[in-house]
């Protein structure tokens, strides 16, 4: 199998194209750059002859105006400022091809459960935000296709997945600092459907330095058998682009065309979310006077606001909340969840879509997930719960729908008999239906709609009211 490599090479930021004119030694420079970028990208044929003594010739002319049809430049034939300039943007090594090509002979998974392995981890984020950024960008994949990934901890996966500098191992070393961003294989066995980072490049969440999660998503479709698109709204073509926003980043009909022809579409439909998906709308404003919440969860000592595909994390000595994707986070979790507590003595977030639930630990879904409710202890006919909460000194859990909860003995495991009871009859103040709740400081949180009742469970009465937003410095 071809084992050429998807090398992404990041480029000078610049004002100019090359100098044609001037300094011999920065032309000639100039000159050689051209040369490999055609010999490397548009297959041009290696000379000995000097490059600039046959750019003029007509098999050169031909491979610039293969190059600029297919980047979608002004097709002249000459190496023009805009040509030259282009030549120097953020783009991928494979050699550029139409369309939603694949790799010679259209190599792919024979399989449609792959495994994937973080071997080591870049030092410019925290490990919690690489996890989330590549199951992330798996899930771009899987979401158009039958595929799906689990990840794995040790031994040998299907994608192996490295943070390396210089010489690493395969053949195609990296380069330092501000060229060669990663390279990924094509499906297969050994180094193939591998992925490799440049450890020298700033690795960001956002568009500050190198996106991760943008950059990891394009090596993937090669790692899945993609080549390169030249459509210029593809995640497939070549150029990569900072100013792509990673929070509205979805697939275009060229890259979901592409890996169909592989993989075809999703075999069926999840089960997961079992109600419709809500629309792909605006970031909501933290700050809206009418705002309410799917969920309410702490997590280690910070405060986890759900809306919609949206979460805010709130830290206790954070000036301001930040907002996050649910997906960025967590890649399995579906959006718009129903409830969220932690369990702080098993360092685990259980998470509530329908009749389904998550454990999660930190941003990594435990294995054995999702299961249904009604392995808590839920009878058949609860389909659903609309808010939860575990209380830490008593290891408690409460479980809240319509007008009615129940209590989870978390020391036994086992739902405590004599429930449900009636909210009012131990919530007094607390009407039906609860939206979200948490506690904190030996108080419980209730929301429900815009407003917020603080309740004090020794004086059993709500002792305040304020905005639902209160939280989030509103």
């Amino acid at each position: 199998m071809n084992l050429l490599p998807a090398l992404l090479l990041l480029g000078l930021t610049v004002c100019s194209a090359f100098p044609l004119d001037g300094d011999t030694t920065e032309q000639d420079e100039s000159m050689d750059h051209m040369q490999q970028y055609l010999e490397k990208y548009y297959n041009l044929k290696k000379h000995r002859q000097q490059f600039p003594r046959i750019k003029d010739s007509s098999v050169v002319v031909e491979k610039i105006q293969e190059m600029q049809k297919f980047l979608g430049l002004k097709i002249t034939g000459k190496m023009d400022s805009d040509t030259l300039e282009m030549m120097l943007e953020p783009r991928c090594g494979v050699p550029d091809v139409g369309d939603f090509s694949t790799f010679p002979g259209m190599p792919k998974w024979t399989k449609t459960h792959l495994t994937y392995r973080i071997v080591n981890y870049t030092r410019d984020l925290p490990a919690d935000a690489v996890d989330a950024a590549i199951s992330r960008a798996l899930k771009v994949w899987e979401e158009v296709t039958p595929l799906t990934f689990s990840k794995i901890n040790s031994g040998e996966a299907d994608i192996m997945i490295t943070f390396a500098v210089k010489e690493h191992g395969d053949f195609f070393p990296f380069d330092g600092p501000g060229q060669v961003l990663g390279h990924a294989f094509a499906p297969g066995t050994g180094i193939n459907g591998d992925a490799h980072f440049d450890d020298d490049e700033e690795w960001t969440k956002d568009t500050s330095g190198t996106n991760l999660f943008l950059v990891a998503a394009h090596e993937f479709g090669h790692s899945l058998g993609l080549r390169h698109s030249d459509n210029r709204n593809a995640l497939m073509y070549p150029i990569y682009s900072a100013l792509t926003d990673p929070d509205r980043f979805s697939l275009s009909q060229d890259d979901v065309a592409g890996i169909q022809s592989l993989y075809g579409p999703p075999s069926q439909v999840p089960a997961v979310p079992t109600e419709p998906a809500p629309p792909r709308s605006e970031i909501p404003d933290k700050c809206d006077p009418n705002l309410t919440f799917d969920a309410i969860t702490t997590l280690r000592g910070e405060t986890l606001f759900f809306k919609d595909r949206y979460f805010w994390r709130k830290q206790l000595r954070a000036p301001e909340p930040v907002i996050y994707l649910i997906s960025s986070f967590w890649g399995s979790i579906p959006s718009g969840i129903d409830a969220a507590y932690e369990v702080t003595s098993k360092d685990t977030v259980y998470l509530f879509k329908g009749n389904q639930f998550w454990a999660t630990r930190g941003n990594e879904v435990l294995r054995g997930y999702p299961k249904s409710i009604q392995t808590l202890g839920f009878p058949p006919t609860i389909r659903k719960i609309d808010a939860a909460f575990s209380d830490k000194e008593k290891k408690k859990t409460y479980f809240f729908l319509e007008d009615k909860y129940w209590r989870f003995d978390e020391k036994r495991q086992t739902m405590e008999p004599g429930f449900p009871k009636k909210i009012a009859e131990d919530f007094p103040g607390v009407e039906p239906k609860v939206d979200a709740v948490f506690e904190a400081f030996g108080f419980f949180y209730f929301f429900q709609g815009s407003s917020q009742l603080v309740f004090d469970p020794n004086a059993k009465e709500v002792i305040r009211i304020l905005k639902s937003n209160n939280e989030l410095d509103c």
